[in-house]
């Protein structure tokens, strides 16, 4: 059957996609309002596309679904695996009922555009242009800072122990190795 309607067919709606507004990945033609993650639904461009198989994602919603977990990997403590995460008789945190926002506005504006991530610091939507990655969290970039000096981060002071971050300073002086010679004073008797 001949293609009278001009060009491809849209890999997401199944629409006519024609040239002046085609993307492309892996293949196939979507509409650049289409190319969108399929989790988050956060617009995608070249830089930020990750596929598997006939499924486009964001990077993070990709690292999340499909990465490597386990220590290191923002995950908590265990054995890397790429299996879903298994609760042994425990709930998943975010099970916790949250009050309802005073704001509904807040709340129909995030569903509106697609934000889900919220900021583990003050509980706020988190949007794209503000976002920092960090404990395997989406933080907003003023609420990305140490948990007891308040020293603003980045990915090359950040460390993170059980979901809170951290600059190096203070996790060396709250959690690394203590006594004589360690840069912690010791009291010898």
């Amino acid at each position: 059957m001949p293609n009278l309607g001009g060009g491809v067919k849209c890999a997401a709606c199944e629409k006519t996609v024609y040239h002046a507004e085609e993307v492309q990945c892996n293949g196939r033609s979507f509409h650049k309002t289409c190319f969108i993650c399929m989790s988050c639904r956060k617009g995608l461009d070249s830089t930020t596309v990750a596929a598997h198989e006939s499924e486009i994602y964001c990077k993070s919603c990709y690292g999340k679904k499909y990465g490597p977990k386990g220590y290191g990997y923002g995950q908590g403590a265990g054995a890397l695996s790429s299996d879903p995460p298994r609760y042994a008789g425990l709930q998943p945190q975010e099970s916790k009922p949250r009050p309802a926002s005073s704001n509904s506005s807040e709340n129909k504006s995030s569903q509106k555009f697609g934000c889900s991530d919220r900021c583990p610091r003050c509980s706020k939507a988190v949007y794209a242009a503000e976002k920092v990655m960090g404990a395997g969290k989406p933080w907003h970039k003023t609420c990305f800072r140490c948990a007891l000096c308040a020293k603003s981060l980045d990915s090359t002071t950040v460390t993170d122990k059980e979901g809170e971050l951290y600059c190096k300073v203070c996790y060396a002086k709250h959690f690394g190795p203590k006594g004589f010679g360690l840069g912690n004073a010791a009291m010898l008797e």
